[in-house]
């Protein structure tokens, strides 16, 4: 199997369930509040090495009880941070996340993970990574450095992967050096213009990513499932059915999965569906790291609801 190589955010969840969404100027009670290790690259890191994946973290935290917390639940979880730096002027990153039952609303302070620069990245794979690896990235550290490393990535015959999250205006350049992009229907809409409402619209979202070079693209649909095009056609993997509790980290779950399947070599189809089992499974339990299921959760996950993958541990 390939390495997982994560480039990402580090950042400590302050997470505290409400009824709904406060107004502006409104305060109102909350509930279940609770600390949990988080960022997008952190999560989808711990995806990928509970699903079977050797993983690798690149990043940084502050010098402070969140940073020591991160890493403390990255390595629980076998993820390496042998390359994860710690700032000595600047603090771990921070999200506030506000839940629903079916809504989140999350603010992000990146601190520290804004503090990883090219040179770090490019010697970390230069040491490390090999061909076929994969190097999987967001957007939550510094934009400039994370496209210089998907195009330095590319260069050294990885495979690139990049969940456009938070979604922002990308260069052509950029396009061009990605074999995978993952991007929900929002993030499509703010990237493309096209809301990936119905068949007709995913397609033409779906081909506006792969005129600019994007090997595959994969839109998330939430509780509807997943898309992408295979042979010119929209290829569609449905949701399953589960009682959700926390969304937070569905998202990620289904990166860390999906990048985990590629890197032992199964099929892209394959993929989308463990991907979309080990995603809808997170939301089951509260927080991100600490929903995320193991490999033989989502084996039997997958054969209860009727689907036969070929496995190996």
């Amino acid at each position: 199997m390939s390495k997982v190589i994560v480039f990402g955010s580090l950042n400590a969840d302050l997470s505290i369930e409400c009824d709904r969404m406060p107004r502006s100027s409104e305060t109102i009670h909350g509930r279940e509040f609770f600390i949990n290790s988080g960022g997008k690259g952190g999560n989808q890191a711990v995806a990928a090495a509970r699903m079977g994946a050797s993983t690798v973290m690149l990043g940084c935290v502050g010098p402070d009880s969140f940073g020591r917390d991160l890493i403390s639940s990255l390595v629980r979880h076998g993820v390496s941070c042998e390359n994860v730096c710690v700032s000595r002027h600047y603090p771990t990153g921070t999200a506030i996340i506000m839940r629903t039952e079916s809504d989140k609303r999350i603010i992000i302070d990146p601190g520290a993970n804004l503090r990883t620069d090219f040179d770090t990245v490019r010697t970390t794979l230069r040491g490390l990574a090999e061909p076929g690896d994969i190097f999987l990235t967001q957007l939550e550290c510094d934009f400039e450095t994370t496209v210089a490393s998907v195009i330095f990535a590319k260069e050294m015959g990885l495979v690139t992967v990049m969940n456009a999250a938070p979604a922002v205006e990308l260069p052509d350049e950029l396009y061009a050096a990605l074999d995978i992009l993952c991007i929900n229907e929002a993030e499509c809409e703010e990237l493309c213009g096209i809301d990936p409402a119905d068949s007709t619209s995913m397609r033409r979202a779906l081909a506006f990513f792969a005129e600019r070079g994007v090997g595959r693209t994969i839109i998330t649909l939430g509780s509807k499932g997943s898309a992408t095009l295979i042979d010119d056609k929209v290829h569609a993997v449905p949701s399953f059915y589960v009682e959700i509790k926390d969304t937070t980290g569905a998202g990620d779950a289904y990166l860390g999965a999906l990048v985990t399947e590629l890197a032992a070599d199964r099929p892209f189809e394959e993929a989308m569906i463990v991907a979309s089992a080990t995603g809808a499974l997170a939301t089951t339990k509260d927080g991100a790291q600490q929903a995320m299921p193991g490999y033989h959760e989502v084996i039997g996950f997958l054969a209860e609801n009727g689907h036969e993958i070929s496995w190996s541990s």
